[in-house]
Protein backbone atom coordinates (compact mmCIF):
# COMPACT_ATOMS: atom_id res chain seq x y z
CA UNK A 1 0.00 0.00 0.00
CA UNK A 2 1.20 3.51 -0.75
CA UNK A 3 1.49 6.23 1.84
CA UNK A 4 1.05 9.99 2.03
CA UNK A 5 3.30 12.25 4.09
CA UNK A 6 1.17 15.26 5.06
CA UNK A 7 2.65 18.39 6.63
CA UNK A 8 0.81 21.48 7.85
CA UNK A 9 3.24 24.34 8.46
CA UNK A 10 3.41 27.92 9.66
CA UNK A 11 6.83 29.33 8.78
CA UNK A 12 8.19 31.77 11.39
CA UNK A 13 11.70 32.27 9.94
CA UNK A 14 11.75 32.29 6.12
CA UNK A 15 15.55 32.22 5.79
CA UNK A 16 16.07 29.21 8.05
CA UNK A 17 13.07 27.40 6.57
CA UNK A 18 14.47 27.87 3.08
CA UNK A 19 17.52 25.86 4.20
CA UNK A 20 15.17 23.12 5.37
CA UNK A 21 13.31 23.07 2.06
CA UNK A 22 16.54 22.93 0.05
CA UNK A 23 17.69 19.82 1.95
CA UNK A 24 14.32 18.13 2.54
CA UNK A 25 13.37 17.77 -1.13
CA UNK A 26 16.37 15.59 -2.05
CA UNK A 27 16.02 13.54 1.15
CA UNK A 28 12.39 12.83 0.31
CA UNK A 29 13.21 11.99 -3.32
CA UNK A 30 15.99 9.64 -2.20
CA UNK A 31 13.33 7.57 -0.43
CA UNK A 32 11.00 7.42 -3.42
CA UNK A 33 8.87 10.35 -2.26
CA UNK A 34 7.11 12.42 -4.90
CA UNK A 35 5.44 15.74 -4.08
CA UNK A 36 1.72 15.82 -4.81
CA UNK A 37 1.07 19.28 -3.31
CA UNK A 38 3.41 22.00 -2.07
CA UNK A 39 1.99 25.16 -0.61
CA UNK A 40 -0.86 25.49 -3.09
CA UNK A 41 -4.31 26.97 -2.65
CA UNK A 42 -6.32 25.36 0.14
CA UNK A 43 -9.60 25.70 2.00
CA UNK A 44 -9.47 25.16 5.78
CA UNK A 45 -12.68 23.48 6.92
CA UNK A 46 -11.74 22.35 10.44
CA UNK A 47 -8.86 22.59 12.87
CA UNK A 48 -5.91 24.96 13.06
CA UNK A 49 -5.12 26.71 9.80
CA UNK A 50 -1.52 26.51 8.61
CA UNK A 51 -0.64 28.56 5.51
CA UNK A 52 1.70 25.94 4.03
CA UNK A 53 0.48 22.41 3.33
CA UNK A 54 2.62 19.74 1.71
CA UNK A 55 1.73 16.23 0.57
CA UNK A 56 4.26 13.69 -0.71
CA UNK A 57 3.49 10.17 -1.92
CA UNK A 58 5.76 7.29 -0.82
CA UNK A 59 5.78 3.61 -1.78
CA UNK A 60 4.63 2.60 1.73
CA UNK A 61 4.40 3.77 5.34
CA UNK A 62 7.67 2.13 6.32
CA UNK A 63 9.64 3.94 3.61
CA UNK A 64 8.10 7.29 4.54
CA UNK A 65 8.99 6.69 8.18
CA UNK A 66 12.55 5.68 7.24
CA UNK A 67 12.83 8.92 5.30
CA UNK A 68 11.80 10.94 8.34
CA UNK A 69 14.39 9.21 10.54
CA UNK A 70 17.17 9.32 7.91
CA UNK A 71 20.28 11.36 8.57
CA UNK A 72 19.60 13.49 5.49
CA UNK A 73 16.06 14.41 6.53
CA UNK A 74 17.05 15.00 10.16
CA UNK A 75 19.74 17.42 8.94
CA UNK A 76 17.08 19.26 6.95
CA UNK A 77 14.70 19.21 9.91
CA UNK A 78 17.31 20.85 12.12
CA UNK A 79 16.72 24.03 10.08
CA UNK A 80 12.92 23.82 10.42
CA UNK A 81 12.96 23.50 14.20
CA UNK A 82 12.63 26.96 15.64
CA UNK A 83 11.77 28.29 12.16
CA UNK A 84 8.28 26.82 11.94
CA UNK A 85 5.29 25.42 13.75
CA UNK A 86 4.21 22.18 12.10
CA UNK A 87 2.32 18.96 12.22
CA UNK A 88 3.46 15.98 10.15
CA UNK A 89 1.79 12.63 9.70
CA UNK A 90 2.02 9.60 7.47
CA UNK A 91 -1.16 7.86 6.37
CA UNK A 92 -1.50 4.67 4.37
CA UNK A 93 -3.47 5.02 1.14
CA UNK A 94 -6.21 2.64 0.07
CA UNK A 95 -4.65 2.19 -3.37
Amino acid sequence: MGALWIAHVTVTDEEAYAKYAKLAGPAIADHGGVFVARGGRFVQLEGKERPRNVVARFPDVETAEKCYHSDAYQEALSHARGASERELLIVETSE
